[in-house]
């Protein structure tokens, strides 16, 4: 097994945080963590890096649960969340029983397009490629998401909408805003535009908003992206197909 750096997050908290996160676990030589994403989605950010930065192939072993969770102090829960998020978007394997453990995935056709996507963002042409492959696909997989939602899906988007009420800046209002995305595209039965338009997510994220972090317009776009958000998010929970047309349309028009 290849030799990669440890995960770091400099989360203050200590061993009294509700996921037994220990802040500055190895100080100095780990991946860092960070933003108004959940622990879950930082620690598969940060996974995902050490895989790609370690240059390993498809069927190397990444490690076990235990060993993630004995080298970055995260409760179990928490890990296994990121090993889920990582085997949803085709970056690592779980393979049960004797010698199983967490391997990186054969990424086929659909991970390497998003991997594509990851890695041209500064083409112009590009990005205007990505926000129209996106519109289109955002219909599917929103109704798709009303079709399937849980009410733990449900509780999940409105966590999500939270965090990108709360966000500190707007950074991190993109960043909540890509999660929020992102955990609909998870609802939706159709895996190969899920991962598609997620992967138009990932190459967006990187693009320059239109406004400084700050300002009157500032204030005022980022009121009316969340109002949008979270109406689209109600017409998932309310399974209102109608509805969630609707606000797609709202989405598109004024992103």
């Amino acid at each position: 097994m290849a030799t990669m750096p440890h995960i770091n997050d400099e989360e203050q908290g200590g061993t009294g945080s509700p996921d037994g996160l220990r802040g500055s676990r190895h100080p100095g030589t780990g991946l860092r963590t960070g933003g108004s994403r959940t622990r879950a989605e930082r620690l598969a950010e940060a996974l995902d890096a050490r895989i790609r930065s370690g240059g390993l192939a498809a069927g190397d072993p990444v490690g076990t649960l235990e060993s993630l969770r004995a080298e970055t102090g995260y409760a179990y829960s928490t890990v296994s969340e990121a090993v889920r998020l990582l085997r949803d978007r085709g970056v690592l394997e779980i393979r049960p029983g004797r010698g199983g453990g967490l391997f990186v995935a054969d990424r086929g056709p659909v991970v390497r397009l998003r991997h594509t996507l990851l890695e041209v963002r500064e083409e112009p042409a590009t990005v205007a490629d990505a926000i129209e492959l996106r519109d289109h696909l955002e219909v599917l997989v929103d109704v798709g998401a009303a079709r399937c939602r849980t009410e733990e899906d449900v509780a999940g988007l409105r966590a999500r909408l939270e965090h990108m009420r709360a966000a500190a800046d707007w950074d991190g209002f993109l960043r909540a805003n890509w999660a929020l995305h992102e955990r609909i595209a998870r609802i939706s039965p159709n895996r190969m535009a899920a991962a598609v338009y997620t992967g138009t997510l990932g190459h967006l994220h990187g693009t320059t908003s239109r406004f400084a972090d700050g300002g009157p317009a500032f204030a005022a776009y980022r009121a009316e992206r969340h109002r949008i958000h979270a109406e689209l998010v109600e017409a998932i929970a309310a399974g209102d197909e109608t509805a969630v047309r609707a606000a797609v349309a709202r989405h598109n028009a004024t992103a």
